[in-house]
């Protein structure tokens, strides 16, 4: 499957692949031709590879799970940093990078209701860097769980990846494992969780969207 995102890039791909090797065969030679339309067909491939969305199936009880909302590499775990704009207080971050290999398809991270989402237009640090985080073009979601807690994700472009796409706003009732956006041409993303949850990840683990569980909401009744 394709992400819907990537159907004009693929069609402007074919469309100037088809074209110009038409005209080199027409005005040069046959033989280049056939080199430029191969030549075509790699970028084509690529786009495609970039672009891909496969499905995912989140993992049983994912009512009381926060999935990773990306695929990549976990870069940062922390257990104690202050997030003032959508949780009000301290909170847990991880944040995970995504190379240009890994699907770019973005999906909620836990079941709720989105209270808050904005854009940030900003700088195009490398994604790896602490202060892309900060300074770079973003987009910050916040998601009310049930149990009333809030999460907060950020979708954050990097020094190659120039556009962030996602289809939720205000008063969505949203699905963890649910398909949300993506970042184009590698990126990073960033979760916020309370402090009360449990997280399952260090620094260095792979991730899949909509699939590894990063931590697990305090069951009702327990102390954390």
């Amino acid at each position: 499957m394709v992400a819907r995102e990537g159907y004009v890039i693929t069609g402007i791909a074919l469309a100037v692949g088809a074209g110009l090797s038409a005209g080199i065969v027409l005005f040069v030679s046959v033989s280049w031709g056939i080199l430029c339309l191969v030549a075509a067909a790699c970028v084509v491939a690529g786009v495609l590879l970039f672009f891909r969305d496969p499905a995912r199936t989140p993992p049983p009880a994912s009512d009381r799970l926060v999935l990773a909302p990306a695929d990549g590499r976990v870069v940062v775990v922390e257990h104690a940093v202050s997030e003032p704009l959508y949780l009000g207080g301290m909170a847990q971050k991880v944040s995970i990078f995504l190379s240009l290999f890994d699907v770019h398809v973005n999906r909620i991270p836990v079941d709720g209701v989105v209270e808050h989402v904005k854009y940030i237009p900003g700088e195009y640090l490398v994604a790896w860097n602490p202060k892309a985080s900060e300074k770079n073009e973003r987009s910050e979601i916040g998601v009310r769980h049930p149990s009333g807690a809030r999460v907060l994700f950020r979708q954050i472009a990097g020094s190659v990846a120039r556009r962030i796409v996602y289809h939720v706003a205000r008063e969505d009732q949203v699905e963890a494992g649910q398909r949300f956006g993506i970042i184009k041409f590698g990126s990073r993303m960033d979760v916020f969780v309370p402090q009360d949850v449990a997280l399952k990840v260090s620094v260095g683990d792979r991730v899949r969207a909509g699939e590894t569980i990063l931590g697990r909401f305090p069951t009702p009744g327990r102390e954390p």
